[in-house]
């Protein structure tokens, strides 16, 4: 989940001066990305007192879109510089892998250990992480502008969602891996805003335009399972939806000042693990008469308040939010438009207010220093930085970089005919991306990595 560009971010009309274009955690909620005027950072989230940075990028100016693959060392960068190309980066090696172009503005990137999707207003690119295979491309797709769509972090499955219409709130629900639709939810009557898969990728939660009502789906199967009530008084603009680990949780981050914690509870004759208390009572009793009622009446009677709730000091911009374990404890984290991280406690028995245990201002004193001259190093045209080669720093055995074309790929997989893109290195060897602990290592060949078009076939 992120703060970014396409979605009306700090680089969108509703966030006019604000110095960074995105903000994300990766998949585990381990480390945060951050995309700025002149470059793009990481930073580790492993304590709560310390946030370290742990890598800052060469210039690479108004970066909109930044998402780390889990602790790897791989990194896709999207710029408003060039916002129809994708560069993915080996950035403890300070190399670029591979590039590839698409035929429109590039609005969002998700990645698992599987697949890499690419998500364009009116398209869906999806492609294979291993080589950057393209397997397939959802073509004419409902007009998405701000680039809405969720991937599982549950690799085995690969689970897509994305709005099935511009009008109503229906989710597609499509395996990536298998490259099928599983099915169609009609989540919504309003369009869709905010989507999340659980950990696991059991469960599917969504949110409208209206931003009222937050539901949560089994998955595959599209069943109804959870319906929350996020206030009744006024619309409000869901910016990120986000489970906990356990996938026991989902936190809701808005335009208001609240964020709000929901806890998945199913209320019934079942419930052995709830005490006798009068709400639990008046629940089970809700529960069981609604069956009685209308659909419209019943859906209200099944709706539950928040579990906990988050104050925010400001209300009006956007932010994302996740819940981690951080050092043995469960905690709220919240990156805000103007640039801080806040991090706080959450209380998994009893719930309530949570309390404020850190606060971290994601840009340092040189950076406020330096923001007039930020917009005129974005500019500079001067000649490129020499650095090593990609070929010549990542492949294994090392060898001279090879000079070679690569052959475009169709939805299939398959070579195109008469399509070349020309003068690319490729590596000699397989090339180990993640560190020497990382799980699953991913191997970039010479016959499947390579810069290139997504071309629509």
């Amino acid at each position: 989940m992120e703060i970014g560009e396409g979605a009306g971010g700090p680089g969108g009309p509703d966030g006019p001066g604000i110095r960074f274009g995105c903000a994300s955690f990766n998949q585990d909620s381990t480390s945060l990305a951050l995309g700025t005027k002149t470059n793009y950072k990481l930073f580790s989230l492993t304590m709560v007192e310390k946030l370290d940075c742990i890598h800052e990028s060469a210039e690479t100016p108004d970066v909109y879109i930044v998402e780390r693959l889990f602790s790897s060392s791989l990194v896709v960068v999207v710029s408003t510089a060039m916002p129809q190309r994708m560069n993915i980066y080996h950035f403890k090696k300070g190399t670029e892998i591979c590039n590839y172009s698409y035929p429109d503005k590039i609005l969002a990137v998700k990645l698992n250990r599987q697949r890499l999707v690419v998500c364009l207003e009116e398209s869906i690119y999806i492609h294979n992480i291993k080589d950057m295979k393209l397997l397939k491309t959802l073509l004419n797709t409902p007009s998405n502008p701000s680039g809405l769509c969720a991937l599982s972090v549950n690799h085995s499955n690969s689970y897509l969602a994305y709005p099935g219409s511009a009008t109503i709130g229906e989710i597609i629900v499509y395996d990536a891996n298998n490259l099928s639709t599983l099915t169609m939810i009609p989540a919504h009557d309003s369009p869709l805003a905010a989507l999340t898969f659980n950990a696991s990728a059991t469960k599917l939660a969504s949110a409208s335009e209206k931003g009222t009502v937050i539901r949560v789906f089994s998955i595959p199967e599209g069943l109804r399972l959870f319906e929350f009530r996020r206030g009744m008084k006024r619309y409000v603009n869901i910016s990120s939806l986000s489970f906990s680990p356990d996938g026991q949780f989902l936190c809701a981050s808005s335009n208001t000042e609240t964020v709000h914690i929901f806890k998945m509870e199913q209320m019934g004759p079942s419930g052995g693990d709830e005490a006798a208390t009068w709400t639990s009572y008046v629940g089970k009793m809700f529960s069981a008469a609604s069956s009685y009622f209308p659909a419209q009446v019943s859906g209200m009677m099944s709706q539950d308040r928040a579990f906990a709730t988050v104050h925010l000091l400001t209300s009006g911009q956007r932010n994302v939010c996740t819940l981690a374990t951080i050092q043995k404890l469960p905690r709220l984290l919240v990156a805000t438009a103007d640039g801080q991280l806040f991090i706080y406690n959450v209380d998994p028995q009893d719930g309530g207010e949570c309390m404020l245990a850190q606060k971290h201002r994601l840009f340092g004193v040189d950076d406020d220093q330096g923001e007039g001259t930020e917009l005129e190093g974005s500019k500079v045209t001067g000649p490129v930085q020499a650095c090593p080669s990609y070929a010549a720093t990542a492949a294994l055995p090392a060898s001279g970089p090879i000079t070679a074309t690569l052959t475009g790929y169709s939805e299939d997989g398959g070579a195109k005919k008469g399509e070349v893109i020309p003068e690319h290195e490729f590596a000699a060897g397989p090339v180990c991306l993640d560190d020497e602990n990382e799980f699953p290592p991913i191997n970039w060949c010479r016959d499947g990595t390579g810069g290139g078009q997504a071309r629509r076939s």
